[in-house]
């Protein structure tokens, strides 16, 4: 408690109130699951973290509770929109989930969207330089999500909360798995791998490459050209402090990329390592 009401005050002392340090989470999120409109909803709270480490949570904690009621949004589109709260200082984030896990609202209390349809364009973003240390802040979000939506004849809307911020809710329709968007023709965004989806299959031709932070892309090369690593060892690696690379490799595990070792340590899966391959082909040319 001491630490949490320590790093909020470290927040507030910032200069002229203009909340640039984003290293840490102050607030509290609330996901909200209803069965149905004709009672309360299970409420999770999700308390204050460091950013990585809590934008990681709240969208596991919404991915897994989606699929519970039945749901078929993907995680990385879920990331994508929980990525989006960094522009609302995370204040007052209320994430709701009804439809059978089909439709999701994301809410806040920030600054809003003024214009709702350029947002939803390739390269606009109102992402300043602190916020890019934690999120790619090159206005990629919301086209990725809009794209991936239009190609699962779901929807996208972007709306104003009753107060001040915005509600974006997402939904798929119910008769959509993952299965079949995967097998159809190589749209642009990648949803995770199903667990019906072994990730030891390497046949076929080469996957679709997730939309991955610079610091994802790092630890997967990492792994490609060391093998087998601890978290220390891709800390130091990395130079990046272990909070986050034990962060960025809980997304990758969830995207399928990365597995843990009998000792603890991570590896690359068989998707991983074509996926790392190809960065590096990228990388190379």
């Amino acid at each position: 408690m001491e630490d949490y009401q320590q790093r909020a005050q470290t927040n507030e002392n910032l200069k002229d109130n203009s909340f640039e340090d984003f290293r840490y989470v102050n607030h509290r999120a609330r996901v909200a699951v209803y069965d149905d409109f004709k009672s309360a909803p299970h409420v999770i709270e999700i308390d204050p973290d460091e950013t990585q480490v809590f934008i990681s949570r709240l969208s596991e904690v919404i991915y897994d509770s989606s699929q519970k009621k039945g749901g078929s949004v993907p995680f990385t589109i879920i990331h994508e929109v929980a990525e989006n709260f960094i522009h609302a200082r995370f204040q007052e984030i209320v994430v709701s989930i009804f439809d059978n896990g089909n439709t999701i609202s994301f809410a806040d209390q920030g600054p809003g969207i003024t214009d709702k349809e350029k947002a939803q364009r390739p390269g606009f973003s109102s992402a300043i330089e602190p916020m890019k240390s934690y999120i790619r802040g090159v206005g990629s979000g919301f086209p990725i999500v809009k794209e991936y939506l239009e190609f699962s004849h779901g929807n996208l809307t972007i709306e104003d909360n009753l107060d001040k911020g915005s509600v974006i809710t997402i939904s798929v329709k119910k008769d959509t798995s993952e299965d079949d968007l995967l097998n159809k023709s190589n749209p642009s965004w990648y949803s995770r791998p199903t667990k019906s989806q072994s990730v030891k299959n390497t046949d076929g031709p080469t996957p679709l490459i997730p939309p991955l932070s610079q610091r994802e892309r790092i630890l997967l090369g990492l792994l490609y050209s060391e093998g087998v690593l601890g978290i220390t060892n891709l800390s130091e690696l990395a130079d990046l402090p272990a909070s986050s690379t034990h962060a960025s490799l809980k997304r990758l595990e969830e995207e399928g990329l990365v597995q843990k070792t009998v000792d603890r340590k991570r590896a690359l899966t068989d998707l991983g390592e074509k996926i790392a391959s190809s960065l590096d082909n990228l990388d190379s040319d």
